[in-house]
């Protein structure tokens, strides 16, 4: 291990990340600095800005910062965390095609209500109406999917 002689600024040029980014990764203990005897400045070396670079491409694969904590953990334990990392990313991939999905619904929705209201007056609030337009829209998705009280699930 090499000792410790960079500042931060030195060392987020080299990882490709902000200062601030450093500064917060190491008071959550992501990174660990030492701090000179001289001025009280923390200090990094070639690990620290290794370990940067691979919280960020962990970042850009949509890891949060506590499973990064726990990756670090099981590497710096001598474990691979290999099998983890396999079964967050995948478990990942299934919660983000359920987002997409229901996005694609929110969608669908949101254009049917538009044409809906193309040729619709705007209404005035009477009491018992608070906007007319969305008041007025329907919108089934998955005909046939009932609740308990015989409606459908999705009609809005």
């Amino acid at each position: 291990m090499s000792k410790k002689s960079m500042n931060v600024r030195d060392v987020a040029e080299l990882a490709n990340v902000k200062p601030e980014v450093v500064r917060y990764y190491s008071r959550i203990r992501l990174i660990k600095p030492d701090k000179s005897s001289k001025n009280g400045y923390k200090l990094y070396d070639d690990d620290d800005i290794s370990k940067l670079i691979f919280i960020r491409k962990s970042k850009q694969l949509g890891y949060t910062l506590n499973e990064i904590r726990d990756i670090l953990s099981h590497s710096n334990a001598g474990d691979s965390p290999c099998p983890m990392v396999r079964k967050i990313i995948e478990n990942r991939i299934d919660d983000n095609r359920k987002r997409v999905n229901e996005l694609l619904e929110l969608q669908q929705r949101m254009e049917r209500a538009v044409e809906q209201w193309t040729c619709m007056p705007d209404g005035i609030p009477d009491g018992d109406s608070v906007c007319v337009l969305i008041e007025s829209f329907t919108y089934e998705l998955n005909r046939g999917q009932e609740n308990e009280s015989g409606n459908s699930k999705y009609n809005i």
